[in-house]
C-alpha cells in the first residue's frame, strides 16, 4: 500500500491554473489517492501557485506554514508558475518537500518519494514543448477547459511567458474530444481558458475562430464563455459569429487593454493601439448592445505619468464597457518593464487604483441598469446566502432570487426586474425552464 493515502489541493491564480490542478487531482485519484479538503490532515500538500503578483508568492509562504501546522508530517509540493521561476527560493521555504517546473508537473506521481531534502525537478522553459489538455471538476454547473497554453508576446510587465513557455495547443479535434468529457458531465457551462487563447495555432492552419466553431457543436454543453482574448486577435469573425451565429457562446468578452495611453501601450510592448481597441468595442456593441464587455488595465506601470493615467481615464469613460479588472503593477524580476520609466510611488499606485474601481463600479451599475426589464437565461449555481440563491445571465448579469433547490444547475428564462443595494439584479422566475 502506498505510504500516502490522503491528498489536499489548493490553486492560486488564474482559472487555467484550476483546470490544471483539476487533471492533477484525477492523476492522484487514478494512483489510488482519496482527495481531502485542506483542513482534513491529508498526507500529501499539492499547492499550485501564481506568480503574477507578489502577494501570490507571499501566499505560498502563509499557505506551506498553514499546512505544516494543520499536518506536520505531510509532504509539501509545490508546483505552477512560482515554482518554475524560482524554484531554489522554494525550495528554502521550511516545510516543502518537493518543487516541480513546467515541465514536471504533471509527472508529479513518479516523483512522490519521501526524500531526506528538499527536492527540485527543474528545466529551462525553453525545454516545454508538450501540451497537455486539461479541465476543471467539481463545480457541476461550470468548468474551465483549458485550451491553449503559454505565451509568445514578452509584454515588459510579465513573467509568464518565463513561467509557462512558448504558445502551444492541442489539435481542435482533441480539444473537442476534451469538450465532450466535459458533456458527459452535468456541467452547463465551459469557461475557455488558456494564457492567450486567440493565438491558438500560432498561425498554422487551425486558428481560435475555427475552434470557436467546432466547440459550438458539442452536445450536452449549453453554454461557452471565452475566458480572455486579446483585442488584436479578436477578430470581426469571432465578434460576428459568437454575437449572430453561434448557438452556445455567451454575448460576452474580456477584453485585456492595460493602458489608455498609447506611449504607455507601446512601452508594455502591446501589440495594438487605443483606436483599435475602440473598435473592438464599438463592433460588439453595434451587433449585440446586450454583450458584456470586460477590460483589464495596470496602473503604476513604470513611467506612467498624471497625462497617461488620465488618457486612461478618459478613454475608458468613453467606452461603452461594462466592468474593470483593476491591477496595481508590481516589479517582477526578469522583465523589462522597470528600466523603462521612473518608478511610481505606491501611494501613487493605490490612488490610481481606487479611482478606477469607482469607475468600475459606475460602469456596471450602468450596464445593469440597461439591462433592467429585460428577459434572460440565468444559470443558477449551487451557492446560497441568507435564503437567496445566485447565477448568472448570458451576458454575465449577477442574478439572486429567492432560494429554490430545484433551480440549481438549471439555465431559467426570467425577467430582470430591479437592482439591489448590493449591486445584484433581482429576477422574476417565467415559467418554462430553457434546460
Amino acid at each position: 500500500m502506498n505510504q500516502f493515502e490522503r491528498v489536499a489541493f489548493y490553486t492560486l491564480g488564474c482559472k487555467l491554473n484550476f483546470s490544471e490542478t483539476s487533471t492533477i487531482a484525477r492523476l492522484f485519484e487514478d494512483g489510488g489517492f482519496a482527495k481531502v479538503d485542506f483542513e482534513d490532515k491529508p498526507d500529501v500538500f499539492v499547492i499550485n501557485t501564481c506568480s503574477v503578483t507578489e502577494n501570490a508568492d507571499k501566499k505560498c509562504k502563509q499557505l506551506v506554514k498553514r499546512a505544516k501546522k494543520i499536518s506536520p508530517e505531510s509532504m509539501v509540493i509545490i508546483l505552477g508558475c512560482y515554482a518554475q521561476l524560482k524554484p531554489e527560493e522554494i525550495s528554502r521555504i521550511p516545510g516543502v518537500d518537493l518543487v516541480l517546473g513546467a515541465n514536471e508537473k504533471f509527472n508529479v506521481l513518479a516523483h512522490l518519494e519521501k526524500k531526506s531534502e528538499v527536492k527540485v525537478v527543474h528545466d529551462n522553459i525553453k525545454h516545454t514543448h508538450d501540451f497537455i489538455p486539461s479541465h476543471s471538476y467539481g463545480d457541476r454547473t461550470r468548468s474551465f477547459l483549458k485550451v491553449q497554453d503559454g505565451c509568445d508576446y514578452f509584454c515588459t510587465f510579465c513573467t509568464i511567458p518565463l513561467a509557462r513557455g512558448k504558445s502551444r495547443n492541442a489539435s481542435i479535434a482533441a480539444t473537442v474530444a476534451e469538450a465532450q468529457k466535459i458533456a458527459q458531465t452535468a456541467v452547463k457551462e465551459v469557461v475557455l481558458t488558456g494564457v492567450n487563447i486567440g493565438d491558438f495555432g500560432q498561425g498554422g492552419a487551425e486558428n481560435f475562430f475555427d475552434l470557436t466553431k467546432a466547440l459550438d457543436d458539442v452536445a450536452g454543453i449549453e453554454r461557452f464563455r471565452i475566458s480572455s482574448i486579446e483585442p488584436n486577435l479578436l477578430s470581426d469573425d469571432i465578434i460576428d459569429f459568437c454575437l449572430t451565429a453561434s448557438k452556445r457562446f455567451a454575448p460576452h468578452f474580456h477584453i485585456p487593454l492595460q493602458s489608455g495611453s498609447d506611449d504607455i501601450l507601446e512601452k508594455m510592448r502591446r501589440k495594438y493601439k487605443t483606436s483599435l481597441y475602440a473598435q473592438r468595442v464599438e463592433r460588439i456593441k453595434a451587433t449585440n448592445p446586450d454583450a458584456c464587455i470586460g477590460v483589464d488595465v495596470i496602473v503604476g506601470f513604470p513611467g506612467e505619468t498624471d497625462e497617461d493615467f488620465l488618457a486612461t481615464v478618459h478613454f475608458l469613460k468613453d467606452l461603452d464597457i461594462s466592468y474593470l479588472h483593476v491591477f496595481t503593477y508590481s516589479e517582477r524580476a526578469n522583465t523589462g518593464a522597470p528600466k523603462l520609466g521612473t518608478k511610481v510611488p505606491m501611494e501613487t499606485r493605490r490612488e490610481r487604483s481606487k479611482i478606477l474601481h469607482l469607475l468600475s463600479d459606475r460602469k456596471k451599475l450602468a450596464f445593469y441598469q440597461t439591462q433592467v426589464g429585460k428577459q434572460k437565461a440565468v444559470l443558477f449555481e449551487q451557492e446560497e446566502n441568507e435564503g437567496w440563491l445566485y447565477g448568472f445571465s448570458e451576458n454575465y448579469v449577477k442574478v439572486k432570487t429567492p432560494y429554490n433547490e430545484a433551480l440549481i444547475n438549471q439555465i431559467v428564462a426570467v425577467e430582470l426586474t430591479e437592482i439591489d443595494r448590493d449591486g445584484l439584479m433581482k429576477c422574476h422566475i417565467l415559467t418554462n425552464f430553457v434546460s
